[in-house]
């Protein structure tokens, strides 16, 4: 198992949205994620003192392919729609990024 932590901004004009999208995620996305091997995931919003608002995402993936179970989503129609919905609402990062879009973290410190 890996364990990921993503960073993304979120559009000051979407949070609510975004928030509100959140709540009820459509069956079939949630259905891929598992379907590639992603579990334990969380979305966290928080607005910094600037007045800009971050992602962080966590997930653990317990795959042996991290690049085809994401090719394999990226595939799905649902999820696809579920994205171009969401994409808008969201404001991409500099830095090193596994999927193109979401900035990954680096894990320094763990305790189960």
């Amino acid at each position: 198992m890996k364990r990921f932590g993503w960073l993304l901004g979120l559009k000051k004009e979407s949070v609510d949205e975004y928030k509100r999208v959140h709540k009820a995620v459509w069956p079939g996305v949630l259905e891929t994620i598992k379907k590639c091997n992603i579990q334990n995931y969380s979305i966290y919003c928080h607005k910094m003192p600037d007045g800009k608002h971050y992602l962080f995402a966590y997930f653990e993936y317990t795959g042996e392919d991290f690049a085809a179970d994401m090719a394999k989503m990226a595939e799905d129609s649902e999820t696809q729609k579920w994205w171009a919905m969401c994409k808008p609402m969201q404001q991409a990062l500099p830095g090193p990024s596994e999927d193109g879009w979401w900035v990954t973290m680096e894990e320094v410190f763990h305790i189960d």
